[in-house]
């Protein structure tokens, strides 16, 4: 009991502290979900369900299927890397809107062994994907260039109440 007591303690802590302002407020969520079937890009089929249904601020939930490859960005790298099939998704997470999306993927062989990184266009369904997106409907995600890391990084916009 007393390790349950000082586990919960610490997490209550952790979270007070890493709650930025900009988390502080909660947001409405609508929930999508929907399929891709063989061929489909990932990536792309994300990004045009998102504009599609005007959605400005969204997360992934959950996603699972397979891939024929993945097409993902390393860490620190210029470039992408392919890793071909058959791959099974493990997770898919991220947040954006629109073009304005951080997605990183995980991917398993047939052997188990993973492989994950940045998602980019090019990783195409094998059999299927089913995706659930949250859409934040009180926010805008935009990207901005930040000054300290180098990148484009995330932007939370609050809507007025009339948007």
């Amino acid at each position: 009991m007393r390790s349950f007591k000082l586990c919960l303690t610490l997490c209550l802590f952790c979270l007070t502290v890493l709650v930025t302002p900009s988390m502080a407020e909660p947001s409405q969520g609508r929930y999508h979900a929907f399929r891709l079937k063989p061929g489909q890009d990932l990536k792309r089929e994300v990004v045009r369900f998102t504009e599609e249904h005007g959605i400005e601020a969204c997360a992934v939930v959950t996603c699972v299927g397979s891939l024929t490859e993945a097409h993902l960005r390393y860490a620190n790298e210029e470039q992408g890397t392919t890793v071909k099939g058959p791959l099974e998704i493990q997770s898919l997470v991220g947040c954006g809107a629109g073009k304005r999306w951080h997605l990183h993927l995980t991917v398993a062989d047939r052997t188990g062994e993973t492989r994950g990184g940045h998602l980019l266009d090019g990783s195409l369904v094998r059999t299927t994907a089913e995706i659930v997106l949250v859409e934040l409907v009180d926010y805008r995600f935009d990207r901005e260039q930040c000054s300290e890391s180098g990148y484009q990084e995330l932007k939370v916009t609050p809507k007025k109440p009339d948007e």
